[in-house]
């Protein structure tokens, strides 16, 4: 494994952090968007990932230490359920008076921003670190 492979793993998983990052946001941003009816309700997004295992082009020995990055696979729409609530007041309400709120746990996408967060830096930090070590070679090879 080489310090390329090491930026290449980290990148990817910076990248898929800030996929899940704008769904977040996008996500929060869109908790209060009201709607007349239950179908037009934002739905929330979740970002898919898998894991992706770098073999092709690796020596037997590189081959007993495969490079695992992530790909994002996709980004679906959450299956939850518009919430409902009796507004006559409000200009989007239906006959009944009813509005539709996204069933979206506001607790639970901090609790992912919070996390993408952390992850994001940790990924920071693996950089940071390889850099240095970069570094620290580098001034081994002056000192001939």
């Amino acid at each position: 494994m080489s310090f390329t492979d090491i930026y290449s793993i980290a990148g990817s998983a910076m990248t898929a952090q800030t996929v899940r990052l704008n769904t977040v946001a996008s996500n929060l941003a869109n908790a209060d968007a009201v709607s007349a009816n239950p179908d037009d309700a934002y739905k929330a997004l979740k970002p898919v990932f898998a894991t992706v295992y770098n073999k092709s082009q690796l020596s037997a020995e590189q081959a007993l230490y495969p490079n695992a990055e992530v790909r994002i696979v996709d980004v679906v729409q959450s299956q939850s359920q518009a919430e409902q609530r009796f507004e006559p007041s409000n200009p989007l309400a239906n006959q009944e008076g009813y509005v539709y709120y996204p069933g979206i746990d506001v607790v639970t996408e901090m609790a992912d921003m919070m996390s993408a967060t952390r992850s994001f830096e940790t990924n920071v930090e693996v950089l940071a670190n390889v850099k240095s070590m970069q570094q620290g070679l580098l001034r081994l090879g002056e000192g001939r």
